[in-house]
């Protein structure tokens, strides 16, 4: 099986038939969006949805009740506000994934990112920026540890200055992100604990904890407190959100919920059939 990731979009996510049937999709907002319960505000990552116009994607997006577009690039943030929609989720020189926080000789770099873009996300309204903790490359955890916390530190008074928070990501080591430090729970929530900021958080990356650990709603709702954001995808093969994964979807939305969170929950699979029905069926899912 190919593995799926922002660095290795599948090129068949959309096959020429699905690309042909796009203009039967209504994209003007002509009828009221569908009103939502209200309960998980979510949200759609912009990558997987690449051939699909932004503008586009917005619009649809909106028309279905969701409230933001993820993981846009500075020259994007404004762009789902067009639409009554937030970037909810915004690069902003964080690194990448395999070289991040964790590497000292990253953070001059990264802390030269954030002060350029942490503004513009400010200014736009865009409430979180995303980072990594990088590859451990024969590193201990511990030593990566206390590398992330003091890059973190070194950047949480820029987050707090302009109320944007700064969010490190859960991410798998076993199927798609082989070494990365960041890949428990227990390791993220003990770095951002430690940074003591509430501009600085974690990524709750449903998929990717599923895959490392299970067990997620008593996770998640142990460790709220310390989570800013979510994503979804389907577990396995990061595909829709249906009955032929092993999460039950709606059951870890009314976990999040019980919580009161009032962050973002962010759709991240890649579909395998029609994306916008694809898409509009999660909407559907989560929406308890």
């Amino acid at each position: 099986m190919s593995r799926l990731s922002r660095r290795n979009v599948l090129k068949s996510v959309l096959s020429g038939a699905t690309m042909a049937s796009l203009p039967s999709v209504s994209w003007a907002q002509e009828s009221p969006p569908i009103k939502r319960k209200g309960n998980i505000r979510q949200s759609v990552s912009r990558w997987c949805y690449q051939k699909i116009p932004l503008d586009k994607l917005c619009a649809y997006a909106a028309e279905i009740g969701l409230k933001g577009v993820d993981l846009l690039n500075p020259d994007d943030y404004e762009v789902p506000a067009r639409y009554g929609l937030v970037c909810s989720m915004g690069y902003g020189g964080g690194g990448e994934i395999p070289s991040a926080m964790n590497r000292l000789e990253n953070h001059a770099r990264i802390e030269e990112g954030f002060r350029k873009y942490i503004p513009l996300a400010a200014k736009a309204g865009v409430p979180n920026v995303i980072t990594f903790s990088g590859n451990r490359a024969d590193m201990s955890d511990e030593e990566g540890a206390k590398n992330t916390i003091a890059g973190l530190t070194r950047v949480k008074k820029i987050a707090e200055d302009h109320g944007v928070t700064i969010c490190i990501e859960l991410l798998n080591s076993k199927v798609d992100h082989y070494d990365y430090m960041c890949d428990h729970t227990s390791w993220g929530v003990q770095v951002v604990q430690a940074v003591n900021s509430p501009r600085v958080k974690l990524l709750f990356d449903i998929y990717h904890m599923q895959i490392m650990e299970g067990d997620l709603v008593r996770t998640i709702q142990k460790n709220i407190d310390w989570i800013a954001h979510f994503h979804t995808g389907g577990v396995p093969g990061r595909h829709e959100l249906d009955g032929t994964q092993e999460v039950q979807w709606d059951g870890v939305m009314r976990g999040i919920a019980a919580t009161n969170f009032r962050g973002y929950v962010a759709h991240e699979f890649v579909p395998a059939r029609d994306p916008l029905t694809s898409l509009r069926q999660a909407a559907d899912l989560c929406d308890v």
